[in-house]
């Protein structure tokens, strides 16, 4: 349970600078930071404010309450008229939701979407019903969950220009109940230790002839190589700068710190157990995965570990998402251009949707590669570049969703995975027919054996019958000339 939250001064001074700049009358907007279940300590890194919908509207707005029947009486009531009652918020859920959504495929390990925040005078946020703000920030939730999906509680950070102050707020997102709790600043972001790791992995996955029947698709089936990929992980040991980790302990050396990870042999297999005669073909899930963890103040070296295993696992399954979010869109464009003709068409060609028995070829599928992007001093973020893309859509997507102010220096842009993650299949029906043709070259090469043994055989008879002949008859000759030339002479009287 969250009872104290601490938040970076440098970045809270900033935020609220920036707001006042703006003079807007409201705005919401996403909490960068970190909660464990272990710790009753929550951290804020920074706030983000939530960009305009796509019609260019705001994403919390305010709404003046309507004088009807039941306002003229409270208000003839308290003495005010229902025209001075302040207005409250509303929020667009499913943009920031969306939003939410976007930002957290771009925190490395140890940062999370953490909640919401709201820019409102204190009248206006008191207006404002507790469901209307519970149901933002489980929209939230829900968009960017957590590693651990049984921890549920969220922050809800008020900064008030009227009068001006900081509150915050937990969140149950079980009971959808608001409880305060202290608020306090420091440094955290100077303070935070950076962990680092290249992870080399892959995995077979066999396609089983059930597997076919029940039309799994090709998404299925990656994910259930990463589902695998994080069980192994779960018991994997850890170097940290070449020393084994054994112990919760915390670190005091300087970031950043290189980790490595040792999976043991055999201890989980992640390929199905079926014989050789039920798998009718084979999906290579191979790669290296670039991954960063940030480890808090007085947090245990074991966390950043958690923190970076997390990482792997959320990096692969950001890029699925980003493959499936890509694929969904052309389909919806073919709809609106070509008709339900063309969208069905398109939708054939895109490999995260094709059942396994509809691939007809060999096919090899590549994942966007994860960059890196500065964000503040020695603290980075990521985003994951297509190859139809360059360095410049990555930065424009930082700016726009990170709400970066300054430019993003290309050459600070950091390109670290060398190795391409993919995923690559023979074709069922290849191997189907291939397997047939197999049993009939099989079948007729044993036939041809058995005519040539045969054949070898009768030649070797009639061979072993022809000498016999000639030695009988080479016998005889020796015989009759040995009598002939050694036999009794004969004498004439």
């Amino acid at each position: 349970m969250v009872k104290t939250v601490i938040a970076d001064d440098n970045q809270s001074k900033s935020a609220e600078d920036r707001l006042f700049q703006h003079g807007i009358p409201a705005q919401v907007g996403l909490v960068i930071g970190q909660l464990n279940r272990s710790s009753d300590r929550g951290f804020v890194y920074d706030l983000i404010p939530t960009p305009p919908t796509d019609g260019g509207g705001p994403a919390c707005s305010l709404k003046s309450e309507a004088a009807g029947k039941d306002d003229k009486k409270k208000g003839s009531k308290s003495g005010k008229p229902s025209a001075e009652l302040p207005a409250s918020l509303v929020v667009d859920n499913d943009w920031v939701a969306e939003h939410a959504r976007q930002v957290s495929r771009m925190l490395l390990g140890g940062m999370n979407v953490v909640g919401i925040y709201l820019w409102a005078s204190e009248a206006t946020f008191k207006a404002t019903s507790p469901a209307v703000l519970s149901q933002a920030i489980k929209g939230v939730a829900q968009a960017a969950p957590f590693t651990d999906n049984e921890f549920e509680e969220r922050l809800l950070i008020h900064v008030s220009y009227s009068p001006r102050r900081w509150s915050c707020r937990v969140c149950n997102l079980a009971s959808a109940g608001l409880r305060p709790c202290d608020f306090k600043t420091g440094k955290l972001l100077a303070s935070l230790q950076a962990f680092r790791c290249t992870y080399n992995f892959e995995i077979r996955l066999p396609i089983s002839q059930a597997g076919i029947l029940g039309t799994i698709t090709f998404k299925d089936l990656i994910c259930r190589g990463i589902a695998n990929l994080a069980k192994d992980l779960q018991s994997a040991k850890a170097f940290i700068n070449g020393h084994l980790v054994t112990e919760n302990v915390h670190t005091s050396s300087e970031s950043p710190h290189d980790v490595q990870f040792l999976v043991p042999f055999n201890k989980h297999i992640s390929t199905e157990a079926c014989s050789s005669e039920e798998v009718v073909g084979l999906v290579v899930f191979s790669g290296a995965i670039c991954a960063f963890a940030y480890l808090g103040p007085r947090e245990p070296i074991l966390q950043a570990i958690s923190d970076l295993k997390s990482d792997i696992v959320s990096s692969l399954r950001s890029r699925l998402d980003i493959i499936t979010d890509e694929a969904e869109e052309e389909v919806a464009l073919s709809l609106d251009c070509y008709g339900e003709a063309g969208g069905d068409s398109l939708a054939e060609k895109s490999i995260h949707k094709l059942a396994l028995q509809e691939v007809r070829k060999p096919c090899t599928l590549f994942f966007p590669r994860r960059i890196i992007v500065p964000w503040y001093a020695g603290i980075f973020i990521c985003d994951y570049l297509q190859a139809s893309e360059t360095f410049e859509d990555v930065k424009d997507h930082c700016q726009e969703m990170m709400s970066m102010d300054g430019p993003i220096e290309t050459t600070s842009v950091v390109d670290p995975e060398t190795a391409q993650i993919s995923v690559a299949t023979r074709s069922f029906w290849d191997v189907v027919h291939k397997r047939s043709s197999d049993i009939v070259n099989d079948s007729k090469t044993n036939k041809n054996t058995i005519e040539r043994e045969a054949d070898a055989g009768k030649l070797e008879r009639n061979n072993l019958n022809f000498l016999t002949a000639i030695l009988v008859l080479l016998s005889a000759f020796l015989i009759g000339w040995a009598v002939v030339a050694f036999g009794p002479t004969t004498t004439a009287y």
